[in-house]
């Protein structure tokens, strides 16, 4: 399973000379360290994805000697690892350009991107290759403009729960916060699994 991840990056190797000067570029016009550290995480998996889906990978795959289960949870494994190596990467690129961020900003982007792909990866075993890519941007986009005023909004009509939430510890609202996107996550890859297992290629 360790080289199907590895095969990501090998095929990659011409998007990943992009991906420095593409998280620059970010950094450099002071977009909020959240997006920085969200589009970092998102630029790996969702190019293999991408990659995949103009190649048709999924048939070569299915003839090696990995199963199914092995093959899906390379995805989500290797989602994750490289979402580690994107957030050390970025994060010594705000320390190299004296740009400040927290960790709370990488809390909040890791479990941005976390929750993305456990909505978007599904979609790759459910679509038909031509649409997948074009709805993942889209849904990107989406989440990135109204993801905010959303949130704002919800916050203030139930004010109730928001109260309440704002009087828990930092420490249990991390945990809560981490366990639902980890389970929302293992979720999406039982999901994935259960997909994929029954497609025809």
């Amino acid at each position: 399973m360790f080289h199907l991840i590895k095969r990501d990056v090998i095929l990659q190797k011409k998007q990943l000379m992009i991906f420095l000067p593409f998280i620059l570029f970010f950094i450099f016009m002071d977009v909020h360290p959240v997006l920085t550290f969200l589009v970092a995480s998102v630029f790996i998996p969702f190019n293999t994805y991408a990659y995949d889906e103009k190649a048709e990978t999924n048939i070569l795959l299915n003839s090696l000697p990995y199963t199914r289960k092995e093959i899906i949870a390379s995805r989500y494994l290797g989602a994750v690892v490289y979402m580690i190596l994107s957030i050390g990467l970025t994060s010594a690129a705000f320390i190299s350009f004296g740009k400040l961020f927290s960790m709370t900003d990488i809390a909040i982007g890791s479990g941005l991107f976390l929750l993305f792909a456990a909505c978007t990866f599904p979609l790759f075993y459910i679509l038909k290759p031509g649409y997948i890519t074009t709805a993942v941007i889209i849904g990107f986009i989406i989440l990135s403009a109204m993801g905010p005023p959303v949130v704002i909004y919800l916050a203030e009509q139930f004010s109730g729960i928001t109260d309440f939430i704002m009087n828990l510890s930092i420490p249990i609202v991390y945990t809560g916060s981490t366990v639902l996107i980890m389970l929302i996550y293992l979720l999406s890859w039982g999901l994935s699994t259960a997909i994929y297992q029954r497609k025809v290629f």
